[in-house]
């Protein structure tokens, strides 16, 4: 991993950017969530609705708790079996977390990534990120560097280059509190 790239990407994301970064499967388009101006552009980028909401990736569930309402053991031994790893929940929504993150919804979706990369930015900025596929919405996601610069070109601040975890296909979405799949994996 190279650390000068890493540190250039979190400074992006703190300073307002959008950058693009590896998952699991996909690369991911990303910046701080709790920037409103940077989410609305990543929006506009991708020229996704904001009533669909966005996921959000941590390095661990401590990131991601200020965002969420609180879990009970239950829930947490739940999660437990599927963090870290390629597994993304809809979770009760902090009735303060921007509508720009969660859309329509009432809940966040979020998941703690197994993708060493993206774990290790998050960590360095601090805080999880915003992580949508590094696509127009409708074209297919990039899984490379390359495939990220030719689609969304000088439109991100910064490229995080790195494989990605080698899934197939974009993470499963599951509801907390039905377990119902939303999004097949």
């Amino acid at each position: 991993m190279n650390s000068l790239r890493l540190r250039a990407a979190a400074r992006a994301v703190k300073s307002g950017g959008l950058i693009a970064y590896p998952t699991e499967a996909v690369y991911g388009l990303g910046c701080d969530p709790r920037n409103e101006k940077a989410v609305r552009r990543l929006l506009a980028l991708k020229r996704r609705s904001p009533r669909k909401g966005l996921i959000l990736i941590a390095a661990d569930f401590a990131q991601l708790a200020p965002f969420l309402q609180p879990l009970t053991e239950a829930d947490h031994a739940r999660l437990a079996v599927t963090w870290p790893g390629p597994h993304t929940w809809l979770i009760p929504a902090q009735l303060d977390t921007p509508r720009w993150l969660r859309g329509q919804y009432d809940t966040l979706a979020v998941r703690v990534t197994a993708h060493p990369l993206a774990a290790a930015l998050c960590r360095a900025c601090g805080h999880p990120l915003v992580s949508t596929s590094a696509n127009f919405s409708g074209r297919p996601p990039a899984r490379c560097a390359l495939a990220v610069r030719r689609q969304l070109g000088t439109a991100i601040d910064c490229l995080l280059p790195g494989p990605t975890g080698g899934a197939a296909r974009p993470t499963e979405i599951r509801d907390l509190r039905t377990g119902q799949r939303v999004r097949g994996g």
